[in-house]
């Protein structure tokens, strides 16, 4: 379940990622730890995320979550990127990675499975389309708690 602070958080993030020349990937604000932990991956379009692209994020994102305190209590940010091994998150994501081999785990279970593997068809607002040998799965996206490229393809 997404924590509720998440979507101010990325529409404060977004901007300042742009101004940057990254992109947010996914934010995670981990409260089941003390202190709690906001986790923002990027990336850099250009080229290869690398750790002075997480440490400018990190500086900027730092100034504007302090001036707008969105988030009242201590808290520890980690900017960093995701690589390639990483999970789909936006809608350029699962465009870009159309027919790849995707993994896709749900909770609760469906039709009996949590781990579902094929090649990535689509998504849209409900559901997300995989091709299991030829045969045509669909998963509800409310049950989804994870896509990620199969690497071990």
């Amino acid at each position: 379940m997404t924590h509720p602070l998440v979507p101010q958080i990325i529409e404060l993030a977004t901007p300042v990622a742009e101004e940057l020349g990254l992109e947010i990937v996914g934010v995670v604000f981990h409260t089941n730890q003390r202190p709690p932990i906001l986790r923002v991956d990027i990336r850099n379009p250009q080229q290869d995320t690398g750790l002075d692209d997480c440490e400018r994020m990190s500086r900027a994102l730092e100034a504007s979550l302090d001036a707008v305190e969105i988030i009242p209590d201590t808290y520890v940010l980690e900017v960093s990127s995701p690589g390639i091994s990483r999970q789909l998150a936006t809608d350029r994501e699962f465009i870009s990675f159309k027919g790849f081999p995707v993994i896709v785990s749900t909770s609760p279970p469906h039709d009996g499975q949590q781990e579902w593997t094929g090649q990535l068809i689509r998504r849209d607002e409900q559901t997300v389309y995989l091709n299991q040998k030829g045969r045509v799965v669909e998963i509800p996206r409310t049950l989804i708690t994870r896509v990620q490229l199969d690497e071990r393809r």
